[in-house]
């Protein structure tokens, strides 16, 4: 049986996989948060506040008033200001403003909370340098995620102020893999050790599970760029039946599951339904499959937090998207899809670990 340090190349004291391990996981917990300030500064409608991309420059916000008004005269100068918020204060600017420099402020702070220890872990030689590649990897998905940012952003910057929806659910998809890989290598860096053997078939269950949950987290980025949650909003009908009329209303068919907000909002609610029932089962083939402590825990987890999500769901629904549970929905889907992938991690290292 091979502990994950001998695997990645020399030997990793328990101390080290620790530091490792919590870097990792604060990194994670970062993009976490920017995820949820995302959410919020969608909400607010505040992502095309800021009309210009300064990777390297863009650190300082204006400083004084007259660098507010040229900053402001910029955003006037595009169709959001023209077309929906003619007549806005430069207080009013100002708040929106706040949001998306914050998003943009803490996406530069998370690349260097990964760069700077990334690096000095290297020369350090803390490292395994098996594990480089991987790491690797996650530092140019994060500046990927820069990129994919601002390609979002210009989509909003024409004629229809609004960005795509398909470019905002790539922001969103890609975000989730980040989060997902930063969290999957701290837990093999943290749970290197011997458990029972599980069946392939949970395995393979929880593995469904996961992308269940994932697919569903794009969904929610549909509905989000195409303020999908704003119409329809009782529960547990949907526009006084089981499916609203409108459904399939485009030709071709396809098209109402990229465009039509009425079929979009119905395959989430679906997909939420779908979601629940199989993580539930999950949790009980996991009670009845092993006795494995971390197995369980994680499986107790993840079913509590879909329980929640749901709830949370509904209540953003009926509520007509509020900010506040607009972004705790947003939230609720993170941590789902962060216990999720800690239930997976858990079964597949327990049966690796007996091979």
């Amino acid at each position: 049986m091979m502990d994950i340090s001998q695997s990645y190349g020399f030997s990793l004291e328990a101390k080290n996989r620790k530091l490792l391990a919590n870097w990792l996981l604060l990194v994670a917990f970062l993009v976490f948060c920017m995820v949820v300030l995302g959410g919020v500064t969608r909400l607010t409608n505040s992502g095309l506040s800021m009309v210009e991309w300064k990777p390297v420059t863009g650190w300082l916000p204006p400083l004084s008033e007259e660098a507010w008004h040229a900053e402001f005269d910029k955003y006037k100068a595009f169709p959001e200001y023209q077309k929906i918020n003619k007549g806005m204060s430069l207080d009013e600017f100002k708040e929106i403003f706040a949001f998306e420099y914050s998003h943009r402020v803490l996406g530069r702070l998370i690349g260097l909370a990964f760069a700077v220890p990334f690096f000095l872990f290297l020369i350090l030689r803390k490292i395994p340098m098996n594990m480089v590649p991987r790491l690797v990897g996650l530092l140019i998905l994060g500046g990927s995620q820069g990129v994919m940012g601002w390609v979002m952003v210009k989509s909003g910057l024409v004629d229809h102020p609004d960005v795509s929806h398909y470019r905002l659910t790539a922001h969103l998809g890609l975000a989730g893999i980040i989060f997902a890989a930063l969290l999957w290598t701290a837990f093999e860096l943290l749970y290197p050790k011997e458990g029972v053997k599980n069946s392939s078939a949970l395995l393979r269950f929880a593995v469904i599970s996961l992308a269940l949950v994932f697919l569903q987290i794009l969904i929610g980025g549909f509905v989000a760029g195409l303020n999908a949650g704003f119409i329809y909003n009782d529960w547990p009908t949907m526009g006084g039946g089981f499916m609203p009329d409108d459904i399939f209303h485009m030709s071709p068919l396809y098209l109402n599951f990229l465009e039509n907000v009425a079929t979009i909002q119905f395959t989430h609610r679906i997909g939420a339904y779908v979601v629940f029932a199989v993580i539930i089962v999950l949790f009980l083939k996991c009670r009845k499959e092993t006795t494995d402590p971390t197995v369980r825990r994680f499986a107790h987890f993840l079913v509590a937090s879909v329980f929640l999500q749901v709830i949370i769901g509904i209540w953003t629904l009926v509520m007509v998207v509020p900010v506040s549970l607009g972004a705790l929905h947003q939230a609720g889907g993170m941590v789902v899809l962060g216990f999720a992938i800690a239930t997976v991690h858990s079964l597949h290292q327990q049966r690796l670990m007996t091979k």
